[in-house]
């Protein structure tokens, strides 16, 4: 019997990575007219996180990606109409990315999902006991070392 709930717990777990998976790459609308890649979104919440004092260079720090891939996608955006690059004023060798008014629009509508995503979960670990969210932090934790082991 604790075998096959075991077994069944890996199965949920698995169905479980791979639908976060598929919603990650799963582009939406965020308050706009054209559907935007998590990339997209996420460039916008650190922007708009952090009252768009960032570069090029700063943003892929900060996302864990590359110089190159932050460009390409700010080269998307700046087409859509959510962000501009403008001269540092206080480094003239700089340029920083800026949200437009629509790039403002999708990181509030982004915000939005997010608390409303995330407020159910909240809910729901504020009524677990301590013994269950140590648990669930114990689980995350092997979790996540598991999936980074797998992917050596």
């Amino acid at each position: 019997m604790q075998d096959s709930k075991i077994h069944f717990i890996h199965e949920r777990f698995m169905t479980l990575v791979k639908l976060a998976a598929q919603l990650e790459k799963m582009p939406r609308r965020f308050g706009t007219e054209e559907p935007l890649t998590s990339r997209e979104i996420h460039i916008i919440e650190v922007s708009g996180d952090n009252d768009e004092i960032y570069s090029v260079t700063d943003l892929a720090g900060l996302l864990g990606i590359t110089k190159g891939a932050v460009s390409q996608n700010l080269k998307k955006m700046e087409k859509k109409g959510l962000t501009v690059k403008i001269a540092d004023p206080k480094n003239s060798s700089r340029s920083i990315v800026k949200l437009t008014s629509k790039g403002k629009t999708a990181y509030y509508a982004h915000k939005h999902w997010h608390e409303t995503m995330d407020g159910g979960f909240k809910a729901y670990f504020l009524e677990l006991s301590e013994d269950k969210v140590d648990f669930m932090l114990d689980f995350i934790a092997k979790a996540e070392d598991f999936i980074k082991r797998a992917m050596r």
